[in-house]
């Protein structure tokens, strides 16, 4: 059974007018690696303040273990935080800015050198300690501001953000370093970001947020084959997003009417009923796309080939079907089916999800 670290219980949070915050609630258990993701605005990062102690919930609690945070300062918390700019003193070596909150806190000068080993030891930056931030890389600074955290011992990480500054190949390296090394620890992690493929790389939960809210709290894999609502599944991934009407639902088969074909799809939806308007939710990789010339089959909706791009192992198709633009993606691609082709788009019923449709 989880042990659960850190309770949030209907937090609220206004700046002036505005409700940043709106009643969030959230349990994350001891040694996960939970991610908040969310558009710009959505409240993420002021939650993540929030649990850090720099703001004070207006209302509801937040818990570390058993014990009521909203009063604690910040630095009572150990929970540590990592900014988006590392915050590093440029003044500094790196050996003095990794120790600086141990000295800070006058810890005895045998246990600091013997954090220091393990924790440069961890991170693979020891070669780096007499330098100045100025003359190490931004992988280098990242490294370095995570074992400035690490080095406290923190109870719980937090995480702004971190990666957002490196470029594309570094950020998919770290990211796979950061997991590895939250995996060995096991420290309990929360981490921001807008970047849905690393929240999906990274979380072992992650809570989708939008407009102060949490909307979906779950596994990856939760979230992207079985999200909440629309919004959701638009922000995890790319989708394509149908709207149908319940026929019939029972025995753990629905059929959906699709503009007058019938589409089965393989799970109950107990709160669904016939007539009832959904929005089919089908992921382009769970798409098999056939030439019209081949038979058609359960589930094949005739389409169009708009455009394609090629990508190696993946050939990502633009299709026109049922008056929409589908997205379909091939891997191991065998041949390529220019614009002009005549498909079938052939849905496997067991991975389409059914959601109650937008107004």
């Amino acid at each position: 059974m989880e042990t659960i670290h850190l309770r949030i219980h209907k937090v609220c949070k206004d700046f002036g007018k505005v409700r940043v915050l709106n009643h969030v609630s959230l349990d994350v258990p001891q040694g996960s690696f939970t991610t908040f993701l969310g558009p710009s605005g959505c409240g993420k990062t002021t939650l993540l303040r929030t649990i850090a102690g720099f703001y004070t919930p207006d209302s509801g609690e937040i818990y570390l273990g058993n014990r009521l945070m909203n009063n604690v300062p910040s630095h009572l918390r150990n929970a540590i935080m990592v900014f988006q700019d590392y915050a590093l003193f440029p003044h500094m070596t790196i050996e003095e800015n990794i120790t600086y909150g141990l000295r800070i806190r006058k810890i005895p000068k045998d246990q600091i050198k013997a954090r220091l080993e393990r924790t440069v030891a961890y991170l693979g930056i020891g070669n780096l300690l007499d330098r100045m931030p100025g003359q190490i890389s931004g992988g280098q600074q990242q490294r370095v501001a995570l074992a400035r955290a690490l080095i406290m011992e923190p109870e719980i990480l937090l995480l702004d953000e971190p990666l957002s500054n490196l470029d594309a190949k570094l950020r998919i390296n770290i990211r796979a370093e950061l997991r590895q090394l939250q995996q060995r620890l096991k420290i309990t992690t929360i981490y921001v970001t807008h970047d849905q493929a690393e929240a999906l790389a990274l979380s072992d939960r992650i809570a989708v947020m939008n407009e102060g809210k949490i909307v979906h709290y779950g596994t990856p894999q939760e979230l992207y084959y079985h999200p909440a609502d629309p919004f959701v599944a638009s922000f995890i991934g790319k989708v394509n997003l149908i709207r149908g009407r319940i026929i019939e639902n029972r025995m753990g088969n629905t059929w959906v009417d699709v503009q007058k074909i019938k589409v089965l799809v393989k799970n109950h939806f107990d709160h669904l009923q016939p007539q009832d308007e959904v929005m089919l939710c089908v992921r382009p990789e769970t798409i098999r796309i056939a030439k019209a010339s081949e038979e058609k089959e359960e589930n094949a909706i005739p389409g169009v080939v708009t455009n394609y791009i090629f990508e190696g192992a993946t050939i990502r198709y633009w299709v026109n079907a049922l008056n929409q633009e589908w997205v379909v993606d091939v891997f191991d691609p065998v041949e390529v089916l220019p614009p002009d082709t005549k498909v079938f788009l052939r849905l496997k019923p067991e991975r389409i999800h059914l959601m109650p449709a937008r107004a």
